[in-house]
């Protein structure tokens, strides 16, 4: 399930390892925002996440795929706040071959 929300995600085969990449993108009208509209925009991404987490069957794809982004959000969350983080710059977070995480992404490159 794919929703608009203030990043975009792209799925990237590690080359050097076995793993993967998320490659984390905020998009242009997010960024765009002043920091209380972009601090509120976010809490309702996150909300969002959570109500449609809960409603896909337990164990499924989509479910755990939800849950794993909304815990990516809920960590940037914070920093958010208190616009730490350059919005125009790309976040990478790093998936271990082996990781259970592993098993939600496809092979080759996707963005969401």
């Amino acid at each position: 399930m794919d929703f608009i929300g203030p990043f975009r995600i792209g799925i990237m085969a590690d080359a050097s390892q076995s793993g993967h990449e998320l490659h984390i993108d905020f998009t242009e009208e997010f960024r765009g925002l002043d920091l209380a509209e972009r601090t509120a925009e976010f809490e309702r991404y996150m909300d969002t996440l959570r109500r449609e987490a809960v409603e896909q069957p337990e164990g499924s794809r989509e479910r755990q795929g939800m849950i794993t982004v909304l815990q990516i959000a809920e960590q940037l969350a914070p920093h958010i706040a208190a616009d730490e983080i350059v919005l125009s710059e790309t976040i990478v977070v790093e998936i271990e071959a082996g990781n259970p995480l592993e098993g939600l992404f496809p092979s080759g490159d996707t963005r969401h």
